[in-house]
């Protein structure tokens, strides 16, 4: 096997603090966003050691099957890897990694991991909705096989599903940028022209789920001011920084003060053409303000999608004997897994008017006041 496609990873014996869990809802749990979250990532393999207990081995262990554009990304798939790193930390698990380079490698590596009796995998983490179809396949061939999808769903006991409400999430990050691009703001390398009002969105791929991040971004624009023009484009892939570059100067030349990407790695060229150009960007997944700082200047905020989250937990389950396959786990903002978290450079520097009106969105959709859609429909 290709060793740059089959990483290993190990767990270690001990107790540490929860690592990228940032942002969420401050004492009263009416807040929007939370100035600069403690969020790292670790894209590095690292060796292969044993971790043990009393009893001589790990407390589990876990395959790490991650979605197309691998870690590295500075969002999706780092998220991951922060939620099996705090497992490992934690929970004494040991984990192995797997990086598809394409979605005909899913069911490979899926099988690789169902199939193994050295180690015998207790849990199979398939990190991406892209994975779903191979999925189907791959936990019917194997039913004694536990396994956990993250952004679809599985009717079956072997598989437990997370989803997530990135819509909402989505909504007050562009409620955010509508308020801004009505108005002249600078702040860091970035300013807003203004004498415009427009917006733009990058996604990956044209998939319905990240139509449903442009559908609650683009709803939250037109919350703040029904005239903002919203420009939406998608790169094809998640892993392409130079597509999203070029997409993204094009709408800033045309006059596009901010824009949010939801597209992985491709999203890196948005933030690269945002510096370029003077304007304003918004990350998606990870408080993409920490875990790609050289970008700091220029990212307004990120929709945290708080996918470590559903790693952790999955693996916590099957550590304490309460897998809960064939359930769905959704998480939004109500539960902190999705958040408007501001950027730690600039975020400072956003007016508290505009703060304050971000903030009463995100309690009036907790509350039902504000219905948020989830597709392009």
């Amino acid at each position: 096997m290709d060793r740059r496609k089959f990483l290993k990873a190990t767990g270690v014996a001990g107790i540490a603090g929860l690592a990228g869990c940032s942002g969420g809802p401050t004492e009263g749990g009416d807040s929007t966003a939370t100035e600069g979250g403690a969020e790292t990532t670790e894209t590095e393999s690292a060796e292969t050691t044993q971790a043990t207990t009393e009893e001589g081995g790990p407390a589990a262990n876990v395959g790490m099957v991650y979605a197309l554009g691998g870690l590295g990304d500075k969002s999706f798939n780092d998220a991951a890897k922060r939620g099996i790193e705090r497992a490992q930390s934690e929970l004494n698990v040991a984990y192995n990694e797997a990086q598809p380079s394409a979605a005909e490698e899913f069911p490979t590596f899926q099988r690789r991991f169902a199939q193994s009796q050295n180690p015998d995998y207790d849990l199979v983490c398939c990190i991406g909705f892209a994975q779903k179809s191979a999925l189907q396949e791959t936990s019917q061939n194997f039913p004694d096989q536990k396994f956990m999808l993250v952004d679809d769903v599985i009717d079956r006991d072997n598989v437990a599903s997370y989803a997530f409400k990135e819509h909402e999430g989505s909504f007050l990050v562009g409620h955010l940028a509508g308020l801004l691009t009505t108005q002249q703001f600078e702040a860091g390398a970035g300013a807003t022209s203004g004498d415009s009002t427009q917006v733009g969105f990058v996604g990956g791929v044209e998939a319905p789920l990240i139509k449903k991040f442009q559908a609650g971004y683009e709803a939250g624009v037109k919350h703040a001011d029904e005239n903002i023009s919203i420009s939406a484009a998608y790169a094809g892939s998640f892993s392409d920084s130079a597509a999203g570059k070029e997409i993204a100067t094009s709408m800033y030349e045309d006059g596009v003060d901010i824009v949010y990407h939801a597209a992985g790695g491709t999203g890196l060229g948005v933030f690269q053409a945002a510096q370029e150009q003077g304007k304003f960007a918004i990350g998606v997944d990870s408080d993409q303000s920490r875990t790609d700082p050289n970008y700091a200047n220029v990212i307004l905020a990120s929709m945290v999608k708080r996918v470590e989250t559903a790693v952790f937990t999955s693996v916590e389950n099957v550590v304490e004997d309460s897998y809960n396959g064939g359930e769905t786990t959704t998480l939004g903002l109500d539960q902190n897994g999705i958040e408007c978290v501001y950027g730690q450079e600039i975020g400072g520097e956003i007016p508290e008017d505009v703060k304050t009106a971000v903030s009463e969105s995100r309690q009036a959709i907790i509350d039902g006041e504000i219905s948020v859609p989830s597709s392009m429909e």
